[in-house]
């Protein structure tokens, strides 16, 4: 005890100096917050490792699935007991993968993850979380039908990490920014550092970061769709924000953009006086945080 004092008050010492700053070690903790009598949720997050990027094709190797409870103001109180299980894939582990995540062969041999024991860990979860939710739930929802019934949020995209003074949205970057390290790319240890970004408060707004990532999630967005824009006009299109839609995914084969609420009207305008350059009904989709980040939005 008296040696880990020394430790923090060179630490102290260190960041005052403005010569150096210190990162320090992420606590291991179940209380970030003691619960004070407010209305609370239960949420989830969620952290899948897997042999690849195609969720249709590639297979989930290691589940992580940490539950904590929180207000509705975006305060984190207790962080409970991980769900952290290892899955056999039918074929071997690509190299990458393993010098990626450290996972071998060896140490999924035989494992496997019961989607209903997935279901019953998951089904109490007010909101389900991930940091790359577009990536995670993909994944998630071809191992538990569980995870197409729950409203999902991500840490990555639905918080303005570059405005709050973050420079990139990795979660290890992030970390370093809010001042700690961990031993990442295992799912349990990202879910861990992942809730205690949202529980620390934000540089510039001062607020929980959970409560930035509520008030998002809770917005539903438009998703426009573009079909049979000018060819000659896809640069443009591109430029503004607009994504392809390729063989092999669900919609239309066209570029669509997702927009805020208050943004529906301008960005439909947009479409008709510079592209279509006529009037015109483009495809709109209500998206709010049930579909969002499925192949179902």
């Amino acid at each position: 005890m008296e040696n880990n004092a020394n430790l923090d008050a060179m630490a102290k010492a260190l960041d005052a100096s403005g010569q150096y700053r210190v990162l320090r070690r992420l606590p291991s903790r179940l209380v970030i917050e003691p619960p004070d009598g407010s209305e609370m949720r239960q949420g989830l997050f969620l952290d899948v490792e897997t042999t690849g990027l195609d969720p249709v094709n590639d297979e989930i190797i290691e589940l992580a699935m940490v539950p904590f409870t929180y207000g509705l103001d975006g305060r984190i109180f207790q962080i409970r007991e991980a769900f952290q299980k290892f899955r056999q894939p039918s074929t071997p582990i690509p190299p990458a993968i393993t010098a990626l995540t450290g996972i071998t062969d060896e140490m999924v041999a035989g494992q496997v993850i019961d989607p209903a024991e997935v279901g019953v860990f998951a089904s109490d979860a007010a909101l389900v979380i991930a940091h790359n939710a577009a990536f995670d739930r993909r994944f998630a929802e071809r191992l538990s039908d569980v995870f197409a019934t729950k409203p999902w949020a991500c840490s990555m995209t639905q918080i303005d990490w570059g405005n709050e003074g973050y420079e990139g949205t990795k979660l290890v970057y992030l970390a370093m920014g809010a001042g700690f390290f961990y031993d990442r790319h295992r799912a349990a240890n990202d879910c861990m550092a992942a809730i205690e970004l949202l529980a620390s408060r934000l540089p510039k707004s001062g607020v929980p970061a959970m409560r930035h990532l509520l008030e998002r999630a809770r917005c539903p967005t438009w998703r426009i769709w573009a079909e049979n824009a000018p060819f000659d006009l896809k640069d443009i299109l591109k430029a503004r924000g607009y994504r392809w839609n390729g063989v092999g995914n669900p919609g239309p084969r066209a570029w669509y953009i997702d927009v805020d609420d208050d943004a529906k009207e301008s960005e439909l305008i947009y479409l008709r006086i510079e592209i279509y350059r006529r009037e015109i009904e483009p495809l709109v989709r209500k998206i709010t945080a049930y579909e969002r980040f499925s192949d179902r939005s």
